[in-house]
């Protein structure tokens, strides 16, 4: 029987993306593992493998399509011996039938056929992600009223076969399940602060020369997410001052030593660097909000803010405390280079529990971030600047300093805790050499 493909989802909160290009045409050949399609998110632009083997019956999107929805059928797969005339019995994956609450006992032979008899269900979705099962494994597990996501598929890449769920057993639902708890779940996210409307906006602007621009997936996820992280974060702010001069000597030595390999470190790879000794330091300030609990984390994963054309990234930097100055400083090429070409895979801007925004490269002497949800905090980075100060002499001095603001989630670190991961910070790039001890 025909097989749909469905739009994948290529995140975790992937709701609807754009079918950016087929790499298939209708009647070709597909083994799984091959590119069938580029897939266009909010955040970069990804190619989509098949998961199983037969031939492209029919294209159901067209290429260059937006808005097409997470698990809406986009193509039709036909195995051997099927034509494009079987095409019009495959079961639209949103229309197809429930399992029946009871189904009469059984032998695994006579489920199998009354299986192949029956519509496949639409694919499986475990935490937002689609859950590759064949056709005919979609069709039992309905029939033995059994959730495929409990299952673990023994075929490629994953994959639920019948012999998979032929030998799982039915899940049953605890009897006492509260029903309404679906439907509550489903209003997960808070919805964006009213405000006027864009045609009254619009309206206050009648007779004046104005283009416009209508918002792409990524200023809306960016508008939705920190209109959210403001509603729903407690922020509050900590604020240091940092003396560059011993960083800067120190950077400058040893980009020198550096020369021949082609390294040449930045003031923020250290830091990065210093983020990532300060959350080491202070275990209980490395962590994220998770609704109902808080997620402490072990290594220190370091995201820092990339600003590309029509919005940022936020490329996670794992394990950073483990890792030298040069290879942070790679690795953080290598990350902002592909944000701004829209290359960069989920993993690679999901996650972290810090972030990093530095706009001291723009003359920006300080600011306020806001926090990037689930993360515990954000560090602002301003510009370093010659200033005069009292030594610790008591005689006026001029220095390079930079501000820097902490802001920090109020339900994952306290004001002390947070005081104590700024100071560990501060003192890192204050006594730079100490972090390579």
């Amino acid at each position: 029987m025909p097989t749909e493909i469905l739009m994948p989802a290529l995140s975790p909160t992937m709701e609807e993306g754009t079918l950016a290009k087929w790499l298939v045409k209708e009647g070709d050949t597909v083994n799984s593992g091959d590119l069938l399609a580029e897939i266009e998110t909010d955040k970069a632009t990804m190619e989509f493998e098949a998961v199983d083997e037969g031939v492209i019956g029919k294209i159901l999107i067209a290429g260059g399509t937006e808005g097409v929805k997470v698990n809406t059928a986009i193509a039709v797969l036909l195995e051997d011996g099927e034509s494009a005339d079987d095409i019009g019995d495959a079961a639209p994956a949103e229309k197809a039938a429930p399992a029946a609450a009871e189904p009469p006992p059984e032998t695994a032979s006579q489920a199998t056929t009354q299986a192949a008899e029956t519509p496949a269900p639409a694919a499986p979705v475990k935490d937002g992600t689609r859950l590759f099962a064949s056709p005919l494994a979609r069709r039992i597990a309905a029939q033995k009223v059994l959730d495929l996501a409990q299952v673990t598929g023994s075929g490629p890449h994953g994959r639920i076969v019948k012999a998979d769920v032929e030998a799982a057993r039915p899940t049953a639902a605890p009897s006492n399940a509260p029903t309404e708890a679906p439907a509550k779940a489903t209003q997960a996210a808070p919805a964006m602060a009213a405000g006027p409307s864009s045609s009254a906006v619009a309206a206050m602007y009648e007779g004046r020369e104005y283009e416009e621009i209508t918002l792409n997936g990524m200023r809306k996820t960016i508008a939705a997410r920190l209109t959210e992280a403001k509603q729903t974060v407690p922020h509050f702010y900590l604020r240091r001052y940092i003396k560059l001069d011993a960083l800067l000597k120190f950077r400058s030595q040893l980009n020198k030593q550096l020369e021949p390999r082609g390294v040449k470190l930045s003031v923020n790879d250290f830091i990065i660097k210093a983020c990532a000794l300060a959350l080491q330091a202070v275990p209980t300030a490395n962590a994220v909000w998770a609704g109902d609990k808080v997620l402490q984390l072990k290594p220190s994963d370091v995201a820092v803010a990339v600003a590309i054309e029509g919005g940022l990234f936020t490329p996670v930097l794992k394990d950073a405390e483990m890792k030298s100055l040069s290879a942070l400083s790679a690795e953080m090429k290598d990350l902002a280079g592909r944000a701004r070409d829209r290359k960069l895979a989920p993993h690679e801007y999901q996650g972290g529990s810090f972030a990093i925004s530095n706009l001291g490269m723009f003359g920006i002497d300080n600011f306020d971030a806001v926090i990037n949800p689930p993360h515990g905090a954000i560090l602002a980075v301003g510009a370093g600047v010659k200033k005069p100060i009292v030594g610790d002499d008591g005689e006026l001095a001029v220095a390079t300093v930079m501000s820097v603001t902490l802001s920090v989630d109020h339900r994952v670190i306290d004001g002390a805790l947070g005081a104590e991961l700024l100071k560990h910070i501060v003192d890192g790039l204050e006594n730079p050499m100490v972090m390579l001890a």
